[in-house]
This record gives structure tokens, sequence and C-alpha cells, in this order.
């Protein structure tokens, strides 16, 4: 592998690939941090993308993106700024050039700067270097379109299929920029490419010469290098958080003895949670993708009264049309997980982006005294964690869960750690001690207010259930007040209960500082970055972060009550924020929010908190 004159030696960086929506800039980013995660580094990644199939070519609304943060360790964001800009076409460049840091690399295709590129990306002129005031940064003018139809010369493919392998000339450049090596790619293409012989010898020459190209340039361009991470010994998986969430309700499915059954409808961002647990019959998986949302919840609700995990994934809009289910599946006090992985609402809203803006939803959007479990996962992986997690709780409880992902989770990758046997606890399921011939569906556990869990068919046990209201022993409908009454109060005292079986709040940080940081969900990674940060100059902040919602944790009113200031950080306006009112309302809560689509940045943050402070 060649090697530049100057190598620099560094603890992490940041890299975007840029370009249309049909540049494959997607697979590059995934083909890149695949190959630094198997090297050994810690990585986190941010792919963003319009929501259009294909965008305008070459217009700023077109742009797909993919950054990838890798580094020797501690790296929870896929970051703010970007150290390496890969810009394949001006509209690219445009886009991303107010997030380069300073004397930053840019490397761009030179060959898609002509006028007419320019005029679309919105440059009032031939000199995006000067109009951008770029020319402190080490620009790379790369001939990426002319260098990769040299390079297949002689290979009988034609020029749609050249083009779309510029990105593979990208990627080659990069890997050489980073001392990576490239057979890890090489093996990737030849896989994917097995039964098409002329475009795998295409994007294999394409992949060389990018990376060869890095030796033609390397008297003027350092390279650079990060030493990989120290970790725990084990076996690894580069993941992103819906198929982190698919294999946590695998992992469940599993511990608790049960068949997994998943009733979902498809809809961006969490369509791969059905498309990954669609490929497990292996594994005894029933999926059944429904006509639309209300069918897919009820699917789920069936198979859980019959005796399996049920399942449905959604998003916003899907999960308004699931909310009479839900009550549903309330009333009858059965185990179901509903995962809502966020994405910019109202109604369609920006189906790409990431936002935090369906909590009020979860918590309160059915009708009636409704209560169930809601918790949130924070960073990629441990979508894994809390799949597992809402689903010990549905099953152990016999209530309802709504897992909360957003956009930026479910897209974003990390390394995983495959868990040991005895990682996870066991999940034990409520059977019933009622003599055949004698079973009450509503009688109770007396510690956890728990309904048994009895499948239909089990001779001796016939009982109904269903969205009228129950007597409070039998089971029968009743529609006495009283009764009612009694049977709302259970409900919401077994919710309540649940707080006794999850983990406290932990304080991260400095614990005498004078403010707290609040926040929930995918946020944590930039709120830890912030706090941390603060924390190493000098200037005394804490965090703390919420995986279950309702209920809170415990201790949440112990740990409120150590600080001066609490600041509460949302993407959305403030319903986190709100939620902790009517719970503590004896405690001042500022706010810090961001409806943009994009998650905070670490800058952002720390200037907020520097201001309360």
């Amino acid at each position: 592998m060649g090697k530049s004159s100057k190598v620099i030696e560094v603890d992490k960086l940041v890299v975007r690939f840029s370009g249309d929506s049909g540049d494959g800039m997607q697979l590059t980013g995934t083909l890149f941090s695949h190959t630094s995660a198997i090297y050994g580094n810690d990585i986190s990644t941010f792919p963003d993308f319009p929501a259009d199939i294909r965008a305008p070519q070459g217009t700023i609304g077109g742009v797909s993106g993919f950054q990838v943060h890798f580094g020797h360790s501690g790296v929870l964001t896929p970051g703010d700024y970007t150290d390496v800009l890969v810009a394949m076409n001006p509209a690219a460049l445009k886009a991303n050039a107010k997030w380069m840091k300073p004397g930053g690399t840019i490397i761009f295709d030179v060959d898609s700067f002509d006028e007419k590129n320019l005029q679309k990306a919105g440059y009032k002129t031939n000199d995006p270097i000067v109009e951008d005031k770029l020319e402190g940064f080490n620009i790379i003018k790369a001939p990426i379109t002319t260098l990769t139809r040299e390079s297949v010369k002689g290979i009988d493919i034609d020029n749609k299929s050249i083009l779309r392998s510029k990105n593979m000339y990208a990627l080659g450049l990069v890997y050489w920029l980073f001392n990576r090596p490239i057979h890890h790619t090489e093996d990737f293409i030849r896989n994917k490419f097995a039964r098409k012989p002329e475009i795998m010898e295409a994007n294999l020459r394409v992949l060389q010469a990018g990376h060869d190209y890095g030796n033609i340039i390397q008297a003027v361009t350092p390279s650079y290098h990060i030493s990989p991470a120290e970790v725990r010994k084990g076996i690894y998986r580069n993941l992103n958080g819906n198929k982190a969430t698919a294999w946590g309700f695998l992992y469940a499915a599993e511990k608790a003895g049960l068949q997994l059954f998943l009733g979902s409808y498809p809809i961006t961002p969490a369509t791969e949670i059905l498309q990954e647990l669609s490929a497990r019959k292996d594994l005894g998986v029933k999926v059944f993708q429904a006509e639309d949302e209300i069918a897919g919840i009820c699917t789920a609700i069936g198979a859980s009264f019959s005796g399996s995990l049920g399942i449905t994934s959604t998003s916003g809009p899907g999960l308004a049309l699931k909310t009479e289910a839900m009550g549903l599946a309330v009333m009858a006090e059965i185990p179901l997980v509903i995962v809502n992985v966020q994405r910019g609402g109202p109604s369609t809203g920006l189906p790409t982006k990431t936002e935090q803006a369906d909590l009020l939803q979860a918590l309160f959007g059915r009708n009636g005294e409704s209560p169930l479990v809601v918790m949130a996962a924070s960073t990629p992986v441990n979508c894994f964690d809390y799949a597992y997690f809402a689903s010990k709780i549905a099953v152990e409880h016999m209530i309802p869960v709504i897992l909360l992902t957003d956009g930026f989770l479910a897209n974003g990758t990390q390394q995983w750690r495959v868990p040991d046997e005895g990682d996870f606890p066991d999940i034990i399921i409520p059977k019933t001690n009622q003599k055949p011939g004698e079973f009450k569906t509503y009688q109770r556990d007396s510690e956890k207010l728990n309904r048994d869990w009895v499948f239909p068919g089990t001779a001796g046990y016939e009982h109904r259930i269903g969205g009228l209201e129950k007597d409070a022993v039998t089971g029968c409908v009743s529609h006495d007040g009283l009764n009612h009454q009694k049977m709302v109060e259970i409900r919401q005292e077994k919710l309540e209960r649940i707080a006794n079986y999850i983990p406290k709040l932990e304080i991260v940080g400095d614990e005498n500082a004078d403010l707290l940081v609040v926040g929930w969900g995918g946020t944590y990674g930039h709120l830890f970055s912030a706090v941390e940060e603060l924390n190493a100059e000098g200037t005394k902040v804490a965090l703390a972060h919420f995986n279950y919602i309702n209920p809170l944790p415990a201790n949440t009113a112990d740990v409120l009550k150590r600080f001066k200031k609490i600041v509460v950080c949302e993407l959305n306006l403030g319903q986190f924020a709100g939620y902790l009112r009517m719970k503590h309302p004896q405690y001042h809560y500022h706010q810090y929010n961001k409806v943009q689509g994009q998650p905070f940045t670490i800058h952002e943050l720390k200037e907020a908190f520097l201001d309360l402070i």
C-alpha cells in the first residue's frame, strides 16, 4: 500500500461522502465505515438523504450524504463538523461547505464542476472555492469521471454503469488518505457482482485506480493514521438501530421461549425492522406485511393473545392509526410491543429526517384512561437492549409497551458486541396457578398486579377478553360504574409499580454541578459529549438521561432536587419538559429545543449550557 510523504497521527476524524442521490454515497459511506470498524476503530455514522426516490439531479435538494466519525475511542456522535469532504458535484459542495472544519480537506470531481452544474447548485460564479471562501482548505481537484472512464477501457459495459462506479474511485482515494486496506471492499464487490463479471471487474479496477491516485498526489497531500481502539474481546458487528431493534426482539423471544410475530406495514424510517425480521424464518419468526397500519397491530394483538411475542413497528403517522388497537391491548392486558421510529412531522412531514415529537402521542394518544409503558433507546446499538427489555416488561407485566427510537438511531451505525450468555436476565412468563374449570381471567398477582397469561385452547381455562370493560375478577363484560373505576385504578397502579423493576436514574458528569442537563432517547451521544467536554474544560455540568419515561425511574425527584438549574434538551418544542412539569411541578425547567430534522451539534449545546451557567 502506497504511503504519503507525510502521515499525520490523529485520535478522531470525520469524513463525509456527498453527491446526488443516485451517486451511491450511502453505499460508499457504509463500506468505509465497515472497513474502519473491521480495522478496529470506534465509529458513529449519520446517513442523510432526501425523501424523494430520485430528487432533482444536481440540485441542493437532491444531495445525499453519509457522514462517518471514526477514532481510537470515545466516538459517540457522527461529529459536528467535517475534516474531509468528498463532493461528487457542485451541489454537494454548496450544501456542505458550511460544515467544514477550518483547514480541512475537500476532494471533488472537477469534471462535474461545469457551468451548468454550478448554476443548478446556485453558484453565481464559476469559482466555488472563492465564492464559498474555501481558499484556506486543502483542495484536491480530482478528475474522477475522466479517470473512471480511463480505468474501465476494454470492458464491455454501458456508459450508465461506468458512471455508477465513480463512487468506487472516490472510496479508493479516501482509503489511501486514511491508510485503510481495500481488500474488504474488493471482497464485497466480488460477492455482490458474482453473476455480472463485467460490472465486478469495472468496480474493482475503479477502486484500485482511486487508491493509486493517492500515490500520485502524495507529495502535496498528507494522509492520516488512527490507531485501533482497545475494546473488550468478543464478536463485533457494525449495526444500525433498526437491525439492532430487530435482533433484540429475536433474542427476547429466544430467552422467553416464545415464537416471535411481527405484524407491520412498511413506513420510512421503520421498514428495515420488517425487512430484517422477514429474513429470519430460519429462527421461526412469523412476519405479516399487513395491508395497513391498523391490520398490522391487530394481527400482533391476536398473536400475543394466542401465546406469541407480538410486535408491531411503525413511524409517527402510523402510530396515530394504531391508537384504537393500543387501547384494546391495554383493556385486554396482553403483552405487546409497539416500535415507533420517530420522524419529522406532522402528517407525512419529513420522512427521512429525525425528530422526537411523538412523545406526547405515545404517552397520551389514546381514548380513555389508557396507561401503557413508554421507553426510549438512546444509541443505535442499545436499540438491541431496549427492544429486549421492552419485551421483558411487556411479558412479565402483561402490558403494552411503546419503544421510541428515531430516524437518527435507525439509520446510524456503531460497533456492537454480540452479548455473552448471561449478559441479559431471563424473561419469566406469568403462568397460572389456578385450577382447571375455576379460571378467573383477571385474578391478579399481588405484587405486580398482572393477570395470568393463558393461551386459547387450553382445556379448563376457556375465557374471553376484549375491548369492553370487564368484571374485576371474572372477566365477564361489565357496565357497572364502580367496577369500571376499580379497573381503571388497577391498570394505572399496575403501570406505576413497574417503576420498582426498572433501573434507577444515573447522573453522568460532575454531581456537584449547578446545572443538570436532562435528555431522553436518541440525543444521548450529543448531550454526553457536550457535558464531557465542558467538564474537561473546567465547567461543572451533569447529565441525567432518560430511557424509561412512563413510568419514570423511582429516584427521579431525588436526582432533580440536587441541582440549582435544570435544562431539558429535545428535538421538539418541549414535550418531555412539559411532562416533567406535570409529574414534578416543584422544579423549574429551562428548555433547549431544535426541530430542523437534524440532530443536535455539540457546539450549539455547549454554547447554550454556558449561557445558562
